[in-house]
């Protein structure tokens, strides 16, 4: 397990970002907590993405979103999702977010409305049915 957190003064209410083990290696899969901060992507999203998009020309998304996610994410962590997501918006497939935060899955929602904005599917489970997250996310693979 893969995990980080805010820095030297960090709480368990801090961010902790666990890389999820047993998907298909083109599948980028995370559990979040707490409150996203620039240093979880720098240290742990960036890496592993980036590390299998040398490996896959697309990627699938499995992300499990906790309920205490609802601290949300810091201003450089917002930018850093912004700057990667818009440099790799084409290098993903699909992606399942599993979550019981309304408005997360309402915002899942949207996206998949705007799938012509956005490529790959998107799809929101909630945190009782993750296991068919994991089996949409690993179908049809090619």
């Amino acid at each position: 397990m893969m995990t980080t957190s805010a820095g030297p003064h960090a709480s368990q209410e801090d961010i902790v970002i666990e890389v999820l083990k047993d998907f298909p290696d083109n599948v980028a899969a995370f559990a979040c907590r707490g409150r996203l901060t620039k240093a979880d992507y720098e240290t742990v999203l960036i890496p592993v993405i980036e590390d299998k998009l040398k490996r896959h020309k697309k990627l699938r998304a499995y992300t499990e979103i906790a309920p205490d996610f609802a601290a949300g994410i810091e201003p450089g962590a917002f930018w850093e999702e912004t700057k990667f997501g818009f440099s790799h918006l084409f290098d993903w497939e699909r992606s399942a977010l599993v979550t019981d935060v309304e408005w997360m899955k309402h915002a899942a929602k949207i996206y998949a409305f705007l799938g012509f904005l956005i490529p790959g599917g998107i799809r929101a489970f909630p945190t009782a049915d993750a296991a068919k997250a994991r089996e949409w996310i690993a179908e049809n693979q090619q």
